[in-house]
């Protein structure tokens, strides 16, 4: 047992990337159901298709299990009653600050973790009184922090900056590379795109197709002016990197973008003018395998890399 697994009540200390359009009742409880901790991702939800994906997850798992919620997200107040009337015990919060909520959602007994992309966002997340601290470099899918640091720079120092329980997140797509966090001095690992890939997720089979085609080199940070996203380059983003080189303005980024781009990418399947959010890892990955699957080689090869060190001692 670590702080991480027993602060969630989970066997081993990996957890699942709440993310938008991929991450379903399925996928978090084929993630909880082998010893991970599953997160719904209610940043591509309505509020009362979160309340739908809270009651399968409960019929589907006895097993731990949580909530991830954008603070930005426009019915924030509705979405946050959701899970305190569901009975949710764990909630991951991102995209803001967790000052104003944490307070409430531990008055229910739930336990909470935010993401950050700094030193500076996990000491004022301590202040916040949060229970753990997930730290993100940019090599990770999505939105990014503005700071571009990566995940080997940035957690020894939020290490050394906070108390807290760490779980490192960014780029971790391997049981050597959950090894490393561990000896940067992360407790846990935070892992999106081998999760967004799986079989459970509810992302189009043709996003998972393009994904796992993806070479080193074919994701890019960009929209650094409206939020820094890392996207796979396609007909959209090539647009997007033109007016960035000319200097659009957001206005302009975001017309460009369109509505729902994320899920007319990810969800629906136009690989080509859809907004395609996934993590520089993805390079390494060439297979779409079912959630326990995934854990289950990263808890071997850890044990397999970590057995490899102690014998060359």
């Amino acid at each position: 047992m670590n702080r991480i697994c027993d602060l969630f009540g989970i066997k081993y200390p990996i957890i699942q990337g709440g993310m938008v359009w991929c991450s379903g009742w399925r996928l978090a409880a084929a993630v909880s159901n082998a010893g991970g901790l599953g997160l719904l991702g209610a940043g591509s939800m309505h509020p009362e298709t979160l309340r739908e994906h809270i009651r399968k997850m409960k019929a589907a798992t006895d097993k731990p299990w949580g909530v991830n919620v954008p603070l930005m997200y426009p019915e924030i107040d509705r979405l946050m009653g959701i899970i305190v009337e569901e009975g949710v015990r764990i909630v991951f919060t991102s995209a803001g600050s967790p000052k104003k909520f944490t307070p409430m959602l531990h008055q229910v007994g739930i336990k909470v973790a935010h993401v950050v992309s700094s030193s500076l966002f996990a000491r004022k997340c301590e202040e916040a009184g949060v229970d753990a601290v997930v730290a993100e470099g940019f090599e990770a899918g999505g939105h990014n922090g503005r700071e571009e640091t990566t995940t080997m720079v940035l957690i020894p120092q939020v290490r050394q900056a906070v108390d807290l329980p760490l779980i490192a997140a960014g780029g971790i797509g391997s049981g050597r590379a959950f090894a490393a966090a561990r000896m940067l001095g992360a407790e846990g690992v935070q892992i999106g795109t081998l999760f967004a890939l799986a079989a459970e997720s509810s992302a189009s089979e043709a996003f998972k197709r393009k994904c796992v085609s993806l070479s080193e080199g074919d994701t890019m940070l960009c929209l650094k002016k409206i939020s820094p996203t890392r996207l796979v380059k396609n007909s959209l983003y090539d647009k997007v990197a033109e007016a960035e080189a000319r200097g659009a303005e957001a206005d302009e980024l975001r017309e460009i973008i369109g509505k729902a781009a994320s899920k007319r990418g990810i969800f629906e399947g136009d690989t080509d003018n859809g907004e395609l959010e996934i993590g520089q890892i993805a390079s390494a990955v060439d297979e779409v395998i079912p959630a326990g699957e995934v854990i289950g080689r990263l808890v071997s090869e850890y044990r397999d890399t970590l057995g490899g060190i102690a014998a060359e001692e």
